[in-house]
């Protein structure tokens, strides 16, 4: 089986080298130079949670024009660099199986537009990973991974993809309801990134004080009624999941606010600002989202602001 990975930092690294070791013939495209070069000279280097560390040969490319034919692609990418992203590998994802397990909402329906609305499979994993330096990954940890068709169609795409990580030591199972586990995730997201990144706080901090939990209270709650208008209801309490997952995570800093800090785009508007816009399409008001995604905005870490 032939694989690109497009977007090959921590986690298309992680999982485009899983496959490779599994037997499948993977390319992994990334903006990244130095980054390409060792993959592409030395292979992926990842080191297992148990420490085991193993080098993987795979190819790697700065250009998706230069990658043949797939059978199967995914989309690790940061949100706000899906459209570009999937227009510059065009020619790679008409006739591939294209897999996202990206944060945030909106993905699928960027990538349909290129791909094509029968080829999407989409996602969530709970597996972590960290890019130690060029083509030098650490698998953080492991957690379970669940994929889709998410446009509602037949489910074998979903049943293979799932298969072929499975087979790669990435456990996945297959859900008929995936949009809504994506945006219980995405609910969580909502109440844990924007506030860490605001405040420079590690995530314990919003279950361990009581301006924390309920700011990440009140962003999940607004979340949680704009996917029930959307015709999501989310299970159980999704705000406890979030300050069990703020508990399990005290000491690590979240995503965002290691983008805050190094002045990198966030994926404000992919979470808190796609929250917002659904928000008012059902005229609803997240007044909390709003505030946390206009902060990070005015944070100057985004190149665009949209209403």
């Amino acid at each position: 089986m032939r694989v690109a990975v497009v977007g090959s930092g921590a986690m298309g690294s992680l999982f485009g080298g899983l496959l490779a070791d599994d037997g499948a013939t993977v390319t992994l495209i990334d903006v990244r130079e130095p980054h390409v070069d060792v993959l592409d000279r030395e292979g992926v280097t990842i080191e297992s949670p148990e420490g085991e560390v193993r080098t993987i040969p795979v190819d790697a490319t700065t250009d998706p024009t230069d990658v043949a034919a797939v059978d199967l692609a995914f989309v690790f990418v940061k949100g706000v660099h899906t459209r570009k992203a999937v227009a510059d590998a065009a020619g790679i994802l008409h006739g591939a199986t294209v897999v996202t397990l990206q944060n945030g909402l909106g993905n699928p329906e960027e990538i349909a537009t290129v791909a094509g609305w029968d080829a999407i499979v989409a996602g969530v994993t709970a597996h972590g990973a960290t890019l130690l330096g060029p083509g030098r990954v650490r698998h953080a940890g492991r957690g379970p991974t669940t994929v889709g068709d998410y446009f509602g169609g037949d489910d074998g795409r979903a049943v293979a993809v799932a298969d072929r990580l499975t087979d790669a030591g990435i456990e996945t199972d297959v859900s008929p309801e995936i949009e809504r586990q994506i945006w219980e995730k995405v609910a969580v997201n909502v109440g844990i990134n924007a506030a860490t990144a605001l405040a420079r706080v590690e995530n314990g901090r919003l279950d361990g004080t009581e301006p924390g939990r309920r700011l990440l209270e009140a962003a999940i709650e607004e979340c949680v009624a704009v996917a029930a208008a959307e015709g999501h209801e989310l299970r159980g309490d999704v705000a406890a999941r979030a300050r069990e997952v703020a508990r399990a995570t005290a000491t690590n800093r979240s995503s965002m606010r290691q983008d805050v800090e190094a002045g990198r785009r966030t994926e404000i508007e992919r979470l808190n600002g796609e929250v917002v816009r659904r928000a008012e399409r059902h005229g609803l008001s997240a007044p909390v989202n709003r505030t946390l995604t206009d902060l990070i905005r005015l944070a100057g870490t985004e190149s665009t602001t949209p209403s």
